[in-house]
């Protein structure tokens, strides 16, 4: 009697199916087209800029250029790190990412979860344009509207001082300066970020939640049961791509208000790199300070991105397996 052959090992399955490189491009042709735009804008305008980080390593002359300019290795990075100011800057900068990641993260995903509560259609879409529309706003105008209310001649000090309590000017306010900044990005960006989630949301099987209920779940056990892990994945993504960003934290909002509060609280690494750098003609300093920023982002998003492979989540990538 014939042997009947034994199924092959699960490895040599998959082996079988996994595609080489050219066959993926071939396979994704039409996906890879529509892309390329984006692509070609982040080669040109994010990709090609990176070699101008060769400044950090040079006494970099501008009427030199990158060939002729002296080459000088660490230095700059020495009397970055020898200066004071670059720490407290490294400072100022990562209490305002953690002040805004704890509290403004989670503004526009609770704000999302109440605009897909509400039921009627044309209230949410009217409700969504209102909360749109402060993205579109520049900082000048926006630092401008808040300076009228919290500022020292504005509404907020004019109402203490009519209930005959001390005049608060929270503008000018160092210790209140990370606070101030988060409320000011809230407001302008809460709404802006809810697109995703909302996306996200629509994405989950309205089975799920029916099931739920036909199990009892009450509101409360199908947000944290069904709606959370339903939207989780676009949560990690978004919260490893603002670690990538943690020091960058609003050069444009920053620099309007620095002033106000002085330096010691107002100067980040970002208005750092402009004052010391580009305004003092230090190029090497400011290249070399930006070159910290960028290493320093890219381990965060790719230590955080392996994080989530750990948890089980895709993250911002995970190697294709076919």
């Amino acid at each position: 009697m014939a042997e009947t052959p034994s199924p092959p090992a699960a490895g040599a399955v998959v082996a079988q199916h996994r595609l080489s490189l050219w066959q993926r491009i071939k396979r994704d042709r039409v996906m890879l087209l529509l892309t390329l735009p984006g692509l070609l804008y982040f080669v040109v305008f994010h990709y090609v800029p990176l070699l101008g980080y060769v400044v950090a390593f040079q006494d970099y002359q501008p009427y030199l250029g990158y060939m002729h300019s002296v080459w000088v290795g660490f230095a700059n990075f020495s009397a970055a790190f020898s200066e004071p100011a670059f720490w407290s800057a490294t400072f100022n900068t990562l209490e305002i990412a953690l002040v805004q990641l704890v509290f403004f993260f989670p503004v526009p995903i609770a704000l999302a979860l109440l605009l897909n509560s509400i039921a009627s259609d044309r209230i949410r879409r009217f409700v969504q344009s209102v909360v749109y529309l402060p993205h579109f706003i520049g900082w000048v105008i926006i630092v401008s509207i808040f300076q009228q209310i919290l500022g020292g001649a504005g509404l907020l000090p004019d109402v203490l001082g009519g209930l005959g309590l001390p005049r608060y000017d929270m503008m000018s306010d160092p210790d209140a300066f990370p606070w101030l900044l988060t409320l000011q990005v809230a407001w302008k960006d809460a709404g802006w970020g809810t697109i995703i989630i909302l996306a996200a949301l629509l994405n989950i099987d309205k089975q799920q939640y029916e099931a739920a209920a036909i199990d009892g779940a009450g509101p409360r056990r199908r947000l944290w049961h069904v709606t959370l892990p339903g939207i989780a994945p676009v949560l990690v993504l978004l919260l490893i791509l603002n670690l990538g960003q943690i020091l960058s934290v609003g050069f444009e909002q920053i620099l309007l208000q620095r002033d106000a509060v002085g330096p010691n609280a107002g100067e980040v690494l970002d208005t750092y790199v402009y004052y010391h750098g580009i305004k003092d003609n230090d190029w090497g300093v400011a290249a070399a300070v930006g070159l910290v920023k960028a290493v320093i982002g890219t381990a965060l998003v790719l230590g955080a991105n392996k994080f989530a492979h750990r948890l089980g989540h895709e993250g911002v990538y995970r190697g294709a397996d076919r």
